[in-house]
């Protein structure tokens, strides 16, 4: 877990070494970085106020999704991960895991959480960054399981870190033998132990506590299970189904366009599948600690709990009287241009609106509210401290954020 907690501050793992996982996944934010649409690579500060870089080294471009929150992803449960589902567990390339590495995904991944770790690494904008500035970059360009020999290399020449993958696991007795694979597990080790989450007010009050949960919280959990149909999609101990539902939440930011797409927009999980069918879906969230991690959405267009569950009991509501005002993007004067394109695109908006799953549910203020303080009532207490918390160092000897 110690190794994990280092490689997870560690800006070794990106291709300026500028940049960790937690840079975009900070303790401090919840697991987030407070941000509707992140800033990778290029960018300085953590959290809300991280800015966009200046010179030759600012962004070239907006993370197109919201960064998700880490909370209890090293469950047994869990089979899904990212907003588009593109990393899951299934056997297609008999790797035991459907991912962008496709058949090139190395064996001997302990979990989807150890796999998911891999990809931010891949990705120009968020970890990788320019092919033109260092080799990481350069290799995703020629096939993406060139890059991981290459973070493995640098890791295992760091006395400290050989020492303790040496110490850590049987099949490694000497630095040579480190691979991608052990710092993938490695990762998720931590990940799944320091984000893990289960004491809040709701579960002492499964467990017993009738006082647990405020006279509020009780009617806004009955209207969660009841009335509001939250659970529907929010089901189980980890508030997700983990199926991908369209709730039509407006498009902004630069999104995650296909090559073949004719304008810039995001079509969800219909991205992975190829299904039209599929087309504007995300995945469920999770609710644990949903009160840490705002702004909500795929793309964060709601900055307040009150304002995505109103969304939710009207979607299409929701998605008509949305405007850029509702969100509050990083300023980045070289992309405000459009940062807002498809808002203005009827056609793309009229396919948005008509993928809506969600019916309306007449809630008035009170009940909003208390379905607002049941969530409230979903974070934990000693847990969402961490177990580890932050390294004062890593063995590279980079800043930590």
């Amino acid at each position: 877990m110690k190794l994990g907690q280092l490689l997870f501050f560690d800006p070794i793992l990106s291709g300026n070494r500028n940049i960790s996982c937690a840079t975009c996944h900070s303790p401090e934010h919840g697991t987030t970085d407070g941000l509707p649409l992140g800033i990778g690579e290029g960018g300085h500060g953590v959290g809300p106020k991280r800015s966009a870089g200046t010179g030759d080294d600012r962004i070239k471009k907006r993370i197109p999704r919201n960064a998700p929150a880490l909370w209890n992803l090293g469950a047994k449960d869990i089979h899904t991960m990212f907003h588009d589902g593109r990393v899951h567990v299934a056997d297609i390339y008999e790797n035991g895991f459907n991912t962008p590495a496709q058949e090139w995904l190395p064996d001997g991944l302990d979990s989807v959480l150890a796999v998911q770790a891999l990809f931010p690494m891949t990705s120009e904008f968020e970890m990788a960054g320019n092919p033109k500035e260092n080799q990481v970059a350069g290799a995703v360009y020629d096939r993406i399981d060139n890059v991981w020999p290459i973070l493995a290399k640098r890791v295992r020449v760091i006395p400290e870190y050989a020492q303790m993958f040496v110490a850590a696991y049987d099949d490694v007795e000497s630095p040579l033998d480190i691979n991608i694979v052990h710092i993938g597990n490695a990762l998720a080790a931590f990940q799944a132990t320091e984000f893990q989450s289960f004491d809040s007010p709701f579960d002492a009050y499964l467990a017993g506590e009738g006082n647990a949960l405020s006279a509020v919280q009780k009617a806004g959990m009955d209207l969660f299970y009841g009335k509001a149909g939250c659970s529907a999609c929010h089901s189980g101990p980890l508030f997700t189904d983990q199926e991908f539902h369209a709730i039509t939440l407006p498009h902004f930011g630069p999104g995650r366009t296909r090559m073949w797409d004719p304008i810039v927009r995001d079509v969800g999980h219909m991205g992975v599948s190829d299904r039209l069918e599929d087309a504007y879906r995300f995945r469920t969230p999770s609710l644990r600690n949903v009160a840490l991690t705002a702004p909500y959405g795929h793309n964060g267009a709601y900055a307040t709990l009150e304002g995505i569950v109103r969304h939710h009991l009207d979607p299409a509501a929701g998605f008509a009287a949305w405007t850029p005002e509702k969100v509050t993007l990083p300023e980045v004067p070289w992309l405000a241009s459009v940062d807002f394109v498809t808002l203005q695109d009827k056609q793309e908006r009229a396919r948005q609106a008509a993928a809506g799953d969600l019916e309306p549910v007449g809630l008035n203020d009170e009940e909003v509210a208390q379905i607002v303080a049941f969530l409230q009532a979903l974070t934990g207490t000693d847990s969402i401290k961490g177990r580890l918390g932050r390294p004062h160092g890593v063995p590279s000897g980079l800043e930590v954020d």
